[in-house]
């Protein structure tokens, strides 16, 4: 991390901007969260169980405020849950499918790997690595139900809303027993640490307050925990899904181009809280770009400023640069010549990639890709000057493409008109 990216200091305090960006939905204590947020190195936790072989945009709100965090003089214990993983939080509609513990250790690595460039591991605040299974592997099955069971009443378990809407159609003892080993986690870290803040998403509320009450049931703390909330869209879809699933923050799950793009479609009624929950701008920085968003919709400054910071947060200033230029170049005002053979796939696979095994013209480009229902219209387009072939129009109705033409040997970019275009791949 750089000085650039750390938040103005003079106006707002950590609560005070924590509060003002709405980050803080639910907190244990407000007063003696304000405490710790705005006095001196305060050890936190987050956490994040390895579900998969990658995060997604829906744990950027944790990563950022972990940063954001870390930032302000805090220190980071940033936990991948190897043991957690193994059980999974209860859903309300079914019973988990268990990963074999192998695959769970795979993606322990893989998602401690990429948290790294969220952080500094550097300094007197510097962030640690840790992993439930470290302490909860060790433990007998005896000293688990007698030192952690003991201290859960089962009737307040059994009202948590997740666990009640699963008792009619069952729910095992492994998923129950959940909340006791994410409460075990905070009481651990404590002890091991000195860690007195958790953090995490709104749906971890009730598991969260169970840490917290468990640490002061074995006579330590206290501690503290606050929520951030749920991440919602205007149109009321799922935030982080897209026709082609979630958006992950593995490069190679999810494109740069493509999340580059995902942020440069968001709503306008929703990009003002997106850049209070991920950018690192100041909030003057954020209300002028909300303001010059609602003078000029159609420029989309705001989410082309949130989409450039992000993916250069998660993927690097170079792919970044990438990706700007692929969005210019599909609509003619770049180079696509200039674009590495990576980016330029990525960005005709969210168009619409077409693979084919022999060159037609281009009336049978045109055809082949959807960008026309027929040959006749496909000629008709040509013919009126709204076909395009790697961003050079075509006026005559035979045209044919010559095999040089080809894009690192194998690509071909057609547009139709100003905006609609896809790719075809003729690649052997």
């Amino acid at each position: 991390m750089t000085d650039s990216t750390l938040p103005p200091s003079g106006r707002d305090s950590l609560t005070e901007d924590l509060r003002w960006r709405g980050l803080i939905q639910d907190s244990t204590d407000p007063d003696e969260l304000r405490g710790l947020l705005d006095g001196r190195c305060t050890t936190f936790y987050v956490g994040f169980d390895p579900t998969a072989a990658s995060l997604h945009v829906g744990h950027l709100m944790q990563v950022a405020t972990a940063r954001r965090l870390q930032q302000a003089g805090h220190r980071p214990l940033l936990l991948v849950g190897g043991a957690t993983g193994q059980i999974g939080d209860p859903k309300e509609s079914a019973e988990r499918s268990l990963n074999p513990p192998e695959t769970v250790a795979g993606w322990v690595e893989r998602i401690r790997a990429q948290l790294s460039p969220f952080v500094s591991y550097e300094g007197e605040n510097a962030a640690h690595p840790v992993n439930n299974l470290d302490w909860t592997g060790e433990m007998s099955v005896v000293e688990f139900l007698r030192d952690v069971g003991k201290h859960f009443p089962v009737n307040k378990m059994l009202a948590r809303e997740v666990v009640r809407a699963r008792l009619d159609s069952g729910i095992s003892f492994t998923e129950f027993s959940y909340q006791l080993l994410q409460a075990n986690d905070f009481y651990q870290l404590h002890q091991r640490h000195g860690c007195r803040l958790q953090f995490g998403g709104s749906d971890q509320w009730g598991n969260i307050t169970a840490g917290v009450d468990y640490v002061r049931r074995r006579g330590a703390g206290p501690v503290q925990a606050f929520v951030t909330p749920l991440v919602t869209k205007a149109d009321g879809t799922k935030f982080g899904k897209t026709e082609g699933g979630a958006v992950w923050l593995d490069p190679e799950l999810t494109s740069p181009y493509a999340f580059y793009q995902f942020w440069l479609n968001a709503d306008d009624r929703d990009v003002g809280r997106y850049l209070r929950y991920f950018s690192f701008r100041s909030r003057d920085e954020i209300e002028r770009l909300e303001q010059e968003g609602a003078q000029r919709p159609a420029a989309r400054l705001a989410q082309r400023a949130l989409a450039e910071e992000l993916t250069t947060l998660v993927h690097g200033a170079p792919e970044t640069a990438q990706a700007v230029a692929a969005a210019q170049a599909l609509f003619g005002r770049g180079s696509l010549t200039e674009l590495t053979p990576e980016t330029l796939r990525a960005a005709l696979a969210e168009a619409g990639l077409v693979r084919l095994d022999a060159l037609p013209d281009v009336a049978g480009l045109l055809k082949e890709s959807g960008l026309v229902p027929s040959m006749k219209e496909a000629r008709r387009v040509i013919a009126e000057g709204g076909a395009y072939v790697n961003n050079e129009r075509v006026t005559e109705v035979d045209a044919t493409v010559a095999p040089q033409e080809l894009l690192h040997g194998r690509y071909l970019v057609l547009r139709r008109g100003k905006k609609s275009f896809a790719g075809v791949d003729l690649g052997g």
